[in-house]
Parts: structure tokens; sequence; C-alpha cells
């Protein structure tokens, strides 16, 4: 099967895409500093709350994962040169959007006095040297994963701001905050993918190709494993959310299941993430229930 291209005739749809990123975006235009309280915690030192170690190891999780914008920038900069200006304009912008979302985390940690900022400054260097591998070949692949990507993070904010609500309000409303830019990002990509889908089925090629060997971006650099795990096992995030609400969401999104491709290649990978997503909810089902058994369990030891 030949590598998937970008559709030409799809060009003016992106553009149009990327305009109305560009009108909703500036509707919500924002300042980091806008949500740091800086008045209150300076008249009330009472008023700063201290997170638990779950939560603080949580949006450290966060912090860790921005901190990799610079090399995500290059790499999706580098693989959409030389293809269709909108894709390049649009990381510009993502860019510029995203830009604020370490700094914005990072301040809030360091004005609470949450944690150990010589040792976040410490690790954030080390993880910045490590750099990112890329293990993405063409542009097709790049916006599946960045679909998936900018999902993941969107719902993360948002059941971290859930988990955040009691214990530091200020802190949900950051991370509910961080959450809409990952929206409109998110809408972007996953709607370039289901453009090209709809014209061309055989693309479900490259969504599987993607799909079954995805890891976040930073996974693999130093703490990152050791905070994914704690933020699971505190139910905050872990890899029962990751299919229920990024998995399963895109692949009935995309319409996976009903694509009708026509190259052999292509439909064998229909088959195979079709069986892995089936695979997924069996799974999230069996933790589900688990963790349902253990509530009651507990309310009957109480």
């Amino acid at each position: 099967m030949q590598r998937p291209q970008l559709i030409p005739s799809l060009e003016p749809k992106l553009r149009d895409m990327y305009l109305q990123h560009r009108e909703r975006a500036d509707k919500v235009d924002w300042a980091y500093s806008d949500f740091l309280p800086l008045a209150e915690w300076r008249n009330n030192q009472d008023l700063i709350p201290k997170l638990s170690p779950a939560t603080l190891s949580a949006v450290e999780l966060a912090v860790f994962t921005e901190v990799n914008l610079p090399w995500f920038t290059t790499f999706l900069s580098s693989i959409f040169k030389g293809t269709w200006g909108v894709l390049e304009d649009f990381v510009h912008t993502w860019t510029a959007e995203e830009d604020q979302h370490s700094v914005l985390l990072e301040s809030y940690l360091l004005l609470g006095g949450n944690g150990d900022p010589r040792a976040r400054a410490k690790l954030r260097k080390q993880i910045i040297r490590v750099g990112l591998t890329a293990t993405l070949e063409n542009e097709v692949q790049a916006l599946v994963y960045t679909s998936i990507q900018e999902r993941a993070t969107q719902v993360y904010y948002l059941l971290l701001a859930q988990h955040a609500d009691k214990e530091d309000p200020g802190l949900a409303r950051v991370l509910r905050r961080l959450a809409k830019d990952e929206s409109l990002h998110y809408a972007f990509y996953r709607d370039a993918v289901k453009a090209h889908i709809d014209v061309d089925p055989n693309w479900v090629w490259t969504v599987a190709d993607v799909m079954l060997r995805f890891e976040m971006p930073g996974r693999g650099s130093p703490g990152y494993q050791e905070r994914a795990d704690w933020a699971a096992s505190s139910g905050i995030y872990g890899p029962e959310q990751f299919f229920e609400q990024v998995i399963d969401v895109l692949l009935k999104y995309w319409d996976v299941e009903n694509l009708h491709p026509t190259y052999q290649e292509a439909r064998d990978a229909q088959i195979r993430i079709v069986a892995h997503q089936k695979r997924l909810a069996r799974i999230a089902a069996r933790v589900s229930a688990r963790r349902e058994q253990k509530k009651v369990l507990a309310l009957a030891g109480d």
C-alpha cells in the first residue's frame, strides 16, 4: 500500500477550519497572569491551599509534559514543511497558544509554595535536554497523532480539575482554562483527519498504525511513569479514562468500524483497530467493576 498523502482538494477546507479556529481563539484570548490569585494570596497567606501529594504529582506531570513544547513544535514544523501553508500556520498559532500552559502551571505551584521548585527546575532541564524521539514519518501520521494527544490532554485537565475542585478551586479554574485551549486544538486535528477519511477510507490504515502504538509526548522521560502511575492509582486519569474518553471517542467520531476501504492492507488495519477497541472496552469494564466493588467494600467496612 502506498504512503498516505494529503488530499489536495481538502486544502481550502483546512484553511477555513484554521480561520474558524483563530476566530474562536481570539474570542477567548487570555493571559496566564489573569489566573494567578496574586492579590488574594498576598493579602491573606491562609488562603493559599497546600495540594495533596496526589494532586501535586498530577499537576507536575502536566508541567513536565507541557515543557516539551519546543521539541514538539520543532518536530511538527519539520514534518509539515513544504506541504500546505495552512498546516505550518496552524503549528505557529498552536505554539503561541500552548506557550502559556507550562508557565501558568509552574507559576501557580511556585506562588502557592507547592512542591520543591528547585527539584522541578532541575528535572525540567533534564527533560528538555533529553528531548523527544519522533516516531512519525509523515504529515498524515502527525495529524492522527496530534488528534489523540490533544484529546488526551484536554480530558486529563478536565478530570484533574474535577479532582481539584474541593481541594483548590483556583487550580481547578486554571485547569479548565487550559482544557479550553486543548479542546480547540483537538477539534482542528480531529476534523482534518475526518475530512481525509471521508474522501479516502484507506486512511484507516494510518489511524490504526498510529493509534496502536500511541504514547504521550514525554513518556519515558525522567519521573514521567511514576507520576502517571500515581494519577491512575488516585483515580484521576489512567488507562480506563484514556480508552473511554479518548480512543473510543475518536474511533466513533471517525466512524472507523463502518468505513469501506479498498486496499487489503487498509481493511486488515480496520479489523485490527476495531478488535483492539473492543478488547480495550472489555478491559475498561472490568477495571470499572473492580473499582465499584472496592467502593462497596469500603462503605461496608465503615
